[in-house]
């Protein structure tokens, strides 16, 4: 799932209620984990009931998630880079496992997207935007305004403590998606093909729901909130 989509979440309009929101952010991961996360795993159960090999059940599940990804691009009239890096490296991972007959690329496809990200979130740590001020300006518009985002952005220049919550932050996000991904990589070469889907995403799922709760508790503890 793009982590973007999760953190950037906003209402469409300032003066929806908090409720409305809340119902709206659970529909939206709602339908996330089903194409991203739930089409592939049980198209590729099904598929392998049915008798279909290894390699054959995880390409189907590659090519039922990406068009779902190319009309997400569409619908929100804009280019969406990490959407457009996710199709290359299920185009190149698909044509590598094919050459090789290796499915555990495939596997792995996930963990290359993962840990480029926790490596390019790192990186924010030396700019003046790391990536929770970057990714946090959807959600900060949607709830004070333009307005409320810029004294909310002015803090940066203003407060020691705000710039370093913020880098905490940060830095807690990158981490965890690089240890994901290192661990997506161990189950992947490490257990039965046929195991390492379901498990794998059992595990990005208790990994999301707990980044996501520090995330919350954090910025209200800390004061981070607009």
């Amino acid at each position: 799932m793009s982590v973007t989509k999760v953190i950037e979440f906003g209402a469409a309009s300032e003066q929806r209620t908090e409720k409305q929101k809340t119902a709206g952010l659970r529909r939206l991961l709602a339908r996330q984990l089903i194409l991203e996360l739930g089409i592939p795993l049980v198209s590729y159960y099904g598929l392998r009931a049915a008798g279909a090999g290894e390699w054959l059940a995880l390409a189907v599940g590659t090519v039922l998630t990406a068009p779902w990804i190319v009309y997400g691009a569409i619908r929100n009239r804009r280019f969406d880079v990490t959407a457009a890096f996710a199709l290359s490296l299920m185009l190149t991972g698909g044509v590598v496992s094919l050459v090789t007959g290796d499915p555990r690329l495939l596997l792995v496809r996930d963990s290359w997207l993962g840990a480029l990200l926790g490596l390019w979130i790192l990186l924010t740590l030396s700019t003046q935007r790391p990536f929770i001020m970057l990714s946090s300006r959807a959600v900060v518009i949607a709830k004070v305004g333009e307005a409320g985002a810029k004294a909310w952005e002015d803090r940066w220049n203003h407060e020691a403590d705000f710039r370093r919550h913020i880098r905490i932050l940060t830095a807690v996000w990158g981490a965890v998606f690089l240890i994901d991904a290192g661990v997506r990589v161990v189950l992947a070469y490490s257990l039965p093909v046929d195991s390492v889907p379901g498990i794998s995403t059992a595990q990005w799922l208790v990994v999301l729901g707990c980044l996501l709760a520090f995330h919350a508790r954090y910025v209200a503890r800390n004061g981070l909130k607009a």
